[in-house]
């Protein structure tokens, strides 16, 4: 949808919204962002802000900027579950959210909630363990998963990068969601910061996922920052695409993948 984020608005008897940020990727083919991808993050984050102001319940399931704002006001009185920043976290992910604590701590009720489930009015939450943010051994440091379940079930899984490690995966399946939002392998970093082999393993994995359980997967984020994504992952695509949609997709929308045509656009339209 023309930025990076996973923002996600869950409506059930109460309304949850989970990452509910949006960000840039500040150089791709040694470009900066052009004008086309600002203008989307402003509509992006002017949507996001006027859909949160209203939303009581939030997640926060890591500490990068398309997953959270610590400029964003409208956190202020609401309930904020949120990635423990004392265990399984990285250092710069442990500044942001200890200024994050520091800046709402007296204007929001943050519940830390690794591990741990809730229900509230009916609706079930539960967050998982913490997940490397990608392979086994990633420096990004973790994220959390979070199932919420009210007549059905859907699993957020963040930025597990795939899944690309095995024990994400085993965690999706057991969790069996009917709806699972998945960010899928940063293939437009192949032969750099992700391996053929990772590339490989994530297929794997998501194509084990799709056999095990009958749910319908949005994918999107890390993936669709590659225009050659169902290329990537063409055996995915070619036993389960009919149950695979893209956010613009299951919006009704055009996907609008303007990072991943950074290049293009500079060429087209150089201001």
């Amino acid at each position: 949808m023309g930025v990076r984020s996973m923002a996600t608005l869950v409506e059930a008897k109460e309304k949850i919204f989970i990452d509910a940020s949006a960000a840039l990727g500040p150089y791709r083919y040694g470009l900066p962002p052009h004008p086309l991808e600002i203008e989307a993050l402003e509509n992006a984050k002017n949507k996001i802000a006027e859909l949160a102001k209203d939303v009581p319940i939030h997640v926060i399931t890591h500490y990068h900027y398309d997953h959270y704002d610590p400029n964003e006001s409208f956190y202020e009185g609401k309930k904020i579950f949120a990635k423990r920043i004392d265990s399984h976290i990285n250092a710069s992910q442990k500044e942001r959210g200890s200024l994050f604590y520091e800046k709402f701590k007296d204007k929001a009720e943050i519940i830390y909630c690794d591990g741990n489930e809730y229900e509230i009015n009916g609706i079930k939450l539960k967050f998982s363990p913490p997940f490397p943010h990608g392979p086994q051994g990633i420096k990004l440091g973790y994220v959390i998963m979070v199932s919420i379940e009210e007549n059905e079930k859907l699993l957020f899984a963040s930025d597990v990068q795939g899944p690309v490690f095995e024990k994400a995966r085993d965690y999706i399946i057991q969790e069996e969601p009917s709806i699972l939002i998945m960010d899928g392998p940063p293939s437009y970093f192949l032969g750099w910061r992700f391996s053929q082999e990772n590339l490989e393993k994530a297929e794997k994995n998501l194509i084990e996922i799709m056999n095990k359980l009958d749910c319908r997967l949005i994918l999107d984020h890390h993936l669709l920052r590659d225009l050659k994504y169902k290329e990537r992952l063409h055996e995915l695509y070619s036993l389960y695409g009919d149950r695979i949609m893209t956010f613009a997709e299951y919006n009704g929308l055009e996907n609008n993948l303007l990072e991943a045509k950074r290049k293009e656009l500079w060429e087209k339209y150089p201001e």
